[in-house]
């Protein structure tokens, strides 16, 4: 059984991390736009606290979020736009103040929950380091937007052992929701961490293999970058389909990025 506490703290500095980024921006930056069509930082940020309060839901009150699964459900392809754009109308003092009580209450949910909990979630259920973990991927991805439409470069760091780990065990998944049969058999995948470390999961001799930087990896499951313009390498047909279709997050098929111009 895993022990949250220290996904839980990576969780902790990844936010306070993002939060510093976005503390003292100016209206016109609040405003400008990130990657996302149609999304600005402010509706970034609202989205981060739009999806901490439901996963608060998903821990403390089950019954509360099986109403906003019936919503997703109802509106499949808006709710999540539907949600980051009611936030984004706030003031900006309003927002930032509701993202740091849901994160911080989130987090000492996430603390207190009983070792061996399970809470439902859009996908799978989870494990409360699973859904910190979660949590920790949609902010650094999240973050990453920011960054961009700030001109702002935010150093990896070694909490990208959560979304990766997250990129790997979401393989499967990655297949069902294309419509694909997930492999049999287990890959390897070997990633060079920020440190330098190696993290490694899967069978030494597994035929079908994924190797690379973790930066690289995470990039491409949260679909922050395109295939084309990474220094990942797949050995073994299985092994490369998967790389056109990975994704570490819960929902449809993502659209990806384009690749970058001189990479086509």
């Amino acid at each position: 059984m895993a022990d949250p506490t220290h996904v839980i703290d990576d969780l902790c500095a990844e936010n306070d991390e993002l939060d510093s980024l976005v503390a003292d921006l100016s209206p016109k930056q609040w405003a400008s736009d990130t990657p996302a069509p149609g999304w600005t930082v402010a509706h970034q940020i609202a989205h981060l606290a739009w999806t901490d309060r439901s996963a608060l839901l998903a821990v403390t009150d089950a019954g509360a979020f099986q109403t906003l699964v019936e919503k997703a459900l109802a509106a499949p392809g808006s709710f999540v736009d539907d949600g980051a754009e009611e936030g984004a109308r706030l003031p900006r003092a309003e927002l930032l103040a509701g993202w740091r009580a849901g994160r911080d209450a989130l987090q000492r949910a996430l603390r207190a929950a009983p070792a061996g909990s399970r809470f439902p979630w859009y996908g799978p259920p989870m494990s409360a380091a699973s859904m910190a973990a979660a949590r920790l991927m949609e902010t650094w991805a999240h973050g990453l937007d920011i960054a961009d439409a700030l001109g702002a470069v935010r150093p990896p760091t070694d909490r990208l052992r959560h979304v990766a780990r997250l990129g790997v065990r979401t393989r499967d998944f990655a297949h069902t929701v294309h419509g694909l049969t997930p492999p049999a058999e287990e890959f390897r995948v070997e990633l060079r961490a920020p440190s330098g470390d190696l993290w490694a999961y899967g069978p030494e001799d597994a035929a079908q293999r994924v190797t690379g930087p973790a930066l690289d990896f995470c990039l491409l499951v949260t679909q922050r970058a395109h295939r084309a313009d990474l220094a990942l390498r797949a050995e073994g047909p299985d092994a490369d389909r998967w790389l056109g279709i990975a994704q570490a997050f819960a929902g449809p098929p993502g659209a990806g990025r384009p690749p970058k111009e001189g990479t086509r």
